[in-house]
């Protein structure tokens, strides 16, 4: 308790010397925001009131540098480079920003790594993220008020564009188009914007780009994505132990078993794909809805709110394959995976862990364009704002899910051991190479740093029980064969011996007649071609 004390004590005294500084985000920080900001490139406010005193530099936390970004090639999914924003980021926006020393970190070096507490951030923190149903009716409460608190509640330091770099100071040159958001509507916010088209102007956009899937940044985005908030929500809360929990969506089920009011809301009596009024996300307005204006009109999505949740858990007759969940036997062969990522490192790679646990390829990591397995076909079971890729952290469930999501990736991380060095250092699809910087989080931070075992480098770790390898149906069934062929052989061994002595004593009684000759059967293999799936319009998740 003494601990726990001195923890809260250390991390208040953080706040008021940082406040409002909260770590990396996204976008960009309101202090950056400004005319004069923009105009000179240079993101390094001042940490204190001290003159000149740039990223906390008169306490050692930083300095302002020069921003990098890893010029390595990327694949050929992208084919207009100098059009996108994104491209190299964030160097079109900003030249320079603070970088923090030791284990500082922040816009403006206000806070601690992710794992480091302490008014020097020298004190190691650990928090357990565990399964959500196994929290308590308070715990449940309480992550219920802190979601709704964090959808409701400004963002105390960040604000997004709501327009191109070409036109981001306004019709007149002067005037900064950007907006407030909440902190939870920055998490829907970000996602967007990592998979918005690439807008070419005269009503034009292209498609074919996406910095937060379909490629080996997929984990290592949505990794920060979630560290982004959990650390938003422990400044808003003022704890710095609160833990965002996870949805083990491999249950193999038809059903929703955190679509309850008591968690994220049971499907409601009065119109089967809305949340019920008794519970308080039934009251949440989707971010990002206008998504033919932003393709056709080179706007940005804003702070403005549209339409509620849709969820129909399951009930997406016209694919049967997405109304169950995926099964814990198709986690223990995703963990079997390896390596890593393979080439072309996109959507349609084969025995790649990262496309096996996003779920382009089967739980055994096979390439197959029909399959639709764990991450995705969680997304595809919800059925509504969760299935579709520039909506989905709008439903809460999104934070549960990508939690799990998570948690197989460091579950895989700790068995194999892997290190940076099996990321993609080059020709991975735009945004996905190792040493590329994560769009459009702020300071930078690249994918090589977010591949590392969390409970060492970001103070968190799962309590998970992760199921045991088990056969597949197929497996099984190759078993099952193998084992008739060996009986069959032993059975035939056998009666070949019997008939031999038969022969054997009759050819001493029967000397002069011709030899019984041998036939046996030949047994040729005959493979059924598998009916064609069909395989109907379908979300990019």
């Amino acid at each position: 308790q003494q601990n726990f004390q001195t923890l809260i004590v250390s991390f208040l005294l953080t706040l008021r010397l940082a406040k409002p500084s909260i770590g990396v985000r996204a976008q960009f920080p309101r202090e950056c925001a400004g005319l004069e900001v923009l105009q000179s490139g240079q993101c390094c406010p001042a940490l204190t009131a001290e003159p000149g005193d740039r990223c906390g530099s008169s306490l050692g936390r930083g300095s302002c540098a020069d921003l990098r970004a890893d010029p390595a090639p990327h694949g050929p999914q992208y084919p207009h480079d100098g059009e996108d924003d994104r491209e190299r980021w964030p160097l079109r926006f900003f030249n320079r920003t603070c970088r923090c020393a030791a284990n500082y970190q922040g816009y403006k070096c206000g806070q601690c790594r992710f794992g480091w507490a302490g008014a020097d951030c020298q004190q190691p923190v650990l928090r357990v993220r565990r399964d959500v149903l196994s929290l308590s009716t308070s715990q449940r409460a309480r992550l219920v008020r802190a979601l709704h608190l964090a959808k409701t509640t400004p963002h105390p330091d960040m604000v997004v564009a709501t327009r191109h770099y070409a036109d981001i100071l306004g019709s007149d040159g002067r005037s900064p188009q950007f907006d407030n958001v909440s902190i939870y509507n920055l998490f829907v916010w970000t996602h967007y914007y990592s998979v918005s088209r690439t807008y070419l102007g005269d009503g034009r956009s292209f498609g074919g780009v996406d910095f937060s899937h379909e490629g080996p940044a997929f984990l290592t985005w949505h990794r920060f994505h979630l560290l982004q908030l959990e650390r938003d929500m422990q400044v808003m809360l003022q704890d710095p132990l609160f833990t965002l929990p996870y949805w083990n969506f491999a249950t193999g089920s038809n059903t929703c078993d955190v679509c309850t009011d008591d968690l994220m809301g049971a499907r409601s009596n009065f119109d089967s794909v809305l949340i019920s009024p008794n519970s308080v996300f039934s009251e949440w307005r989707n971010l990002c809805e206008s998504i033919e204006d932003y393709n056709t009109l080179g706007t940005i999505c804003n702070g403005t709110e549209g339409g509620p949740i849709q969820r129909n858990p399951g009930g997406n007759v016209a694919r049967p394959a997405v109304q169950r969940l995926p099964s814990p036997e198709d986690v223990a062969q995703c963990l079997d995976v390896s390596p890593y990522d393979t080439p072309p490192f996109f959507s349609n790679s084969s025995d790649s862990f990262r496309n096996t646990v996003e779920g382009y390829n089967d739980p055994a990591g096979k390439y197959d364009p029909a399959v639709r397995s764990l991450h995705n076909l969680a997304h595809l079971f919800l059925n509504g704002t969760g299935g579709q890729t520039h909506l989905s952290p709008n439903d809460p469930i999104f934070v549960l899910l990508h939690t799990f999501t998570d948690a197989i990736f460091d579950e895989w991380l700790k068995r194999s051991q892997a290190d940076a060095s099996v990321f993609p250092f080059e020709n991975a699809p735009i945004g996905h190479n190792r040493g590329y910087n994560i769009v459009p989080f702020w300071p930078p931070i690249t994918n090589a740093e977010m591949f590392k075992p969390a409970a060492e480098n970001f103070g968190y770790t799962y309590e998970v029980q992760w199921p045991n390898g088990s056969l597949s149906q197929l497996q099984l069934i190759t078993v099952g064969i193998v084992a008739a062929l060996v009986l069959v052989a032993i059975v035939f061994t056998i009666s070949a011996v019997a008939m031999r002595n038969r022969r054997r004593k009759r050819a001493k009684n029967e000397l002069y007649q011709p030899l019984l000759v041998d036939q046996h059967h030949q047994y040729s293999s005959h493979y059924e071609a598998a009916p064609k799936v069909q395989n109907g319009a379908q979300s990019a998740i």
